[in-house]
């Protein structure tokens, strides 16, 4: 029932992204609709009883879509939906891996100004994300991620399985889109949301994990 709830929620959102760059396209004959697919490099920083996180970079991936909308001279509006991966591979005896399933929905403010025979791109905007899923893999026996913004001193034991379903952050942009409308790009995220969950007698102070990282992608301009 939650994964039909998703693909709904999701198919929503494409087809409202896609009716809003046709609307504007009819109307300003500027926008655009655009897919877009690359490779994430992750990790999750941050503290526990304060001490730093000692992970390393995970590779993942993203695939999406995202709508172009004009607000003045090489200005555009660039609101989008991606499937993305996360996580870590975390610093441990079992060669653990943290993998965690997004939905997200980058919102980017973009500058595109004509670079030879093609455009630059820079852009700058916020995300946020909805975990769909999650699991650590480990050489002595997979665990599934559970999801919840709060444990108790008893559920205490879970936490590092447990984390907050929501994410938020900022993105940079840095690309090119050729003449023939494919184009290249680099992002940087910085997660600022807390997704370890809220447990009773940890100072939340001293216990926090965010997404970062930074990924390359190819896109084409419809």
């Amino acid at each position: 029932m939650k994964t039909k709830a998703i693909a709904l929620i999701t198919a929503c959102l494409f087809t409202g992204l896609l009716t809003l760059a046709q609307s504007k396209k009819a109307a300003t004959g500027g926008a655009s609709f655009g897919i877009r697919a690359g490779v994430n490099f992750q990790n999750l920083n941050g503290e526990f009883i304060g001490a730093d996180l000692d992970n390393k970079i995970k590779t993942g991936f993203n695939v999406g879509v995202n709508a172009e909308i004009p607000l003045a001279d090489e200005f555009y509006l660039q609101p989008g939906l991606l499937f993305t991966t996360k996580g870590a591979d975390l610093d441990d005896n079992n060669n653990s891996k943290f993998n965690i399933s997004y939905l997200e929905l980058p919102v980017t403010f973009l500058y595109k100004p004509m670079l030879g025979t093609g455009h630059l791109l820079l852009g700058v905007g916020p995300y946020a994300g909805y975990a769909i899923g999650g699991k650590i893999k480990r050489d002595n026996g997979d665990i599934d991620l559970e999801f919840n913004s709060k444990l108790t001193g008893a559920e205490a034991i879970r936490y590092g399985y447990t984390i907050r379903r929501f994410d938020f952050g900022g993105n940079l942009l840095f690309g090119y889109e050729f003449s023939n409308r494919l184009s290249a790009q680099l992002n940087a995220q910085l997660g600022l949301a807390n997704i370890s969950p809220k447990t009773d007698g940890l100072d939340t102070d001293d216990n926090y994990t965010k997404n970062t990282g930074f990924g390359v992608s190819l896109g084409y301009r419809f």
